[in-house]
This record gives structure tokens, sequence and C-alpha cells, in this order.
């Protein structure tokens, strides 16, 4: 496929080597407009705002991913193979399923276990552990310690149901130590793989499922700061 894509209307060369990916594209245009020195629209296909700029004197990028596995799994493909991008860096919001984290703190997905099929396209035979790339999560918790930010390191959960039927699924999860649920993580991390790419999920916890502690969606448009600014600084150190 030659560029532009069906879904990114930018260039060659639009692109930096590490692009932002959060789900929502005001959080995109927040970050831009907030951080991004020099920036510029290089997307807005669907109104999936994409934009590069400079933090630090580093060039960076910005994307939103939409929501789901499937909007995901398109355009970090698409960065991956088609637009030279090395890194990507969702950042996102997740619901906790454990009793070690509060809303607003940080997950760092190291893994990102799922209940989709989205790998069955691969081919394997068994089970293939969809990961992060340890250089950027290695990045990332460093940074967060320098912050002195609220984080844990370990497995999200990527599910493809917002309501799910069965409503006993979470515990299942719990058990075997996951620590929050999110949408997107595990596509990307496939993606990053088939690709030979780097990818991290870095989210907030915007809702807690054990405690009902939840944010409104406003807050998680403009207040998840620490998180944008940690992977900003992942970005300019990658």
């Amino acid at each position: 496929m030659s560029v532009p894509t069906p879904h990114i209307a930018a260039k060659v060369g639009d692109f930096a080597k590490t692009v932002l990916m959060p789900g929502d594209p005001l959080r995109s245009q927040f970050i831009a407009e907030t951080y991004l020195e020099d920036r510029r629209l290089v997307n807005n296909v669907r109104g999936v705002q994409g934009y590069t700029g400079t933090y630090k004197g580093v060039p960076v990028s910005v994307m939103a991913s939409g929501m789901g596995m499937p909007s995901i799994g398109i355009y970090s493909y698409e960065l991956f193979n088609f637009y030279g991008v090395e890194n990507i860096l969702r950042v996102g919001s997740a619901g906790a399923i454990s009793e070690k984290l509060k809303v607003r703190d940080i997950v760092l997905g190291e893994g990102a276990c799922t209940n989709s099929a989205y790998g069955a396209q691969f081919g394997f035979r068994g089970s293939f552990a969809p990961i992060a790339d340890f250089s950027l999560l290695r990045s990332a918790a460093s940074v967060a310690e320098e912050m002195g930010l609220r984080y844990e390191v370990g497995n999200l959960l990527s599910s493809d149901t917002f309501y799910d039927d069965d409503g006993a699924a979470s515990s299942f999860w719990m058990k075997l130590g996951v620590l929050a649920i999110e949408m997107e993580a595990a596509a990307l991390y496939y993606n990053a793989a088939r690709a030979g790419k780097k990818a991290l999920a870095i989210c907030t916890i915007s809702d807690h499922i054990l405690t009902g502690e939840e944010t409104t969606s406003e807050e998680r448009q403009t207040s998840f700061r620490q998180m944008m600014e940690l992977a900003l600084e992942v970005a300019v150190r990658s």
C-alpha cells in the first residue's frame, strides 16, 4: 500500500519516529496544543487528529487511535508499516480491577491479556503473549520514579467488550493478577511484534470496578497530564 492510506492523509515524513496514541481525538488535540511546539496537523481523516511538532526540541507526533482493537489495529499497522514509525506509546484510560490501584494511578502495561481473537490472523498454534518493549517500559518506569508518580507495572486486559453480558468475567482475570481493563493494548503489541517495532501502553485509572469510583469524560480528556508528560519524556529519550 502507498501513502496516503485510506485512513491517514499524511505524507511520507510527516510523522516523527515516536507517536503518542490516545484513544480520543480531543485528547490528541489537547496534547498537541498543550505540549508540542511548531505543531502542525498532519491527519484529520474521520476526525482522527494527528499532529507533529517538537517537545524539548525532539520531534514527536500524537494521533488518536479511536476505540477498540480493530481501530488501533488499523492505525498502528499503517504507522509502523507505511510511515516508518518506530515507537508507539498508547496513552489511555483503564478501569482498575486490583486493590493495588486507586483512581488516577498509572499502569505501565508489561503485558496485555485479551479476550479478543485479533491474534488469530497470524496463524500460530497455541498462545502468544503480547508484551511491551522492555526498553520503553524501563524508560517509563525510570521517568515515573523521577516524577514521583504512583504507578504499577503488570498485565492489562484488552477487552473486546465494554458492556459484558457475563457479570463475573472480571473475577477470572483478577485471580491471575491482572491490574486493569482497557480495549487497545493487545492489538498494538501484536502489530509491534509483527512489524519488529516497539510499543508500550501507559494508562491512567479512570474508574475502579471494585470501589465504583470514577472520573468524568471531561476529566479524562484534560486532567490526565501526568500520564501525558510521562509519555512525552519517554518519547524524547527513545
